[in-house]
């Protein structure tokens, strides 16, 4: 695909973006090892194409060690709320690498449209379905975005679990899952997909799934 047809933020080109997450990956992710070493359960169940990554959220850190369990190859554009594009230093880091940024609670159509021209063009992203960090288990209910998304656009799902309790120094196993596929027509089943990725989540958890 010629260069100029794929989709870009800020005039950076998806192969920009690689190359920023490529360079802020090498620093920071072996930094973050030292002090959460972790260990990476399921990374072959990682489709070569298009898909939707999602994970259960309770740590400031969780897109960091999501992206080190997955690794440097499998690029991701993971989705973030809108506060973090205004963080000093953090928020333009995170837009160089790609980050899709998300106006939490007033059905933001353009992020959706870049998240679904981004999956046309091959790339993958990752969203949170819980929409902030929850320190239990189904604290809050899940979001319908990404089951949206993968409905719409015909692309698998893949469920992370991440670890909710997290100790220096010592090993947190991240387990990805096996890709699967979700077709929703309207709201309440869209709801009732979300609600299945989070149950797809926890069995990981309990050694199911992966």
């Amino acid at each position: 695909m010629p260069e100029e047809k794929k989709p870009q933020k800020k005039g950076l080109t998806i192969e920009q973006q690689r190359r920023w997450f490529n360079v802020i990956y090498s620093v920071v992710v072996p930094i973050i090892r030292l002090f959460y070493p972790i260990r990476s359960i399921g990374r072959e169940n990682i489709p070569d194409g298009p898909a939707v990554f999602c994970a259960n959220h309770s740590h400031l850190l969780d897109p960091i060690l999501a992206a080190g369990a997955c690794g440097r190859r499998n690029y991701m554009h993971f989705i973030a709320k809108l506060e973090l594009k205004r963080a000093p230093v953090i928020g333009k880091l995170i837009e160089l690498c790609g980050v899709c940024f998300v106006n939490r609670g007033t059905g933001d159509i353009d992020a959706m449209r870049s998240m679904m021209r981004l999956l046309k063009h091959g790339e993958k992203i990752f969203i949170f379905p819980e929409g902030t960090r929850t320190s239990e288990d189904n604290a809050v209910d899940a979001k319908t975005g990404a089951v949206r998304l993968a409905s719409k656009l015909k692309v698998p799902i893949v469920p992370m679990y991440i670890p909710r309790h997290k100790k220096l120094f010592r090993r947190m196993d991240i387990i990805i899952g096996k890709p699967y596929s979700v077709e929703g027509r309207n709201h309440e089943e869209y709801e009732e997909l979300s609600e299945g990725i989070m149950d797809r989540i926890y069995e990981l958890r309990d050694g199911v799934g992966a």
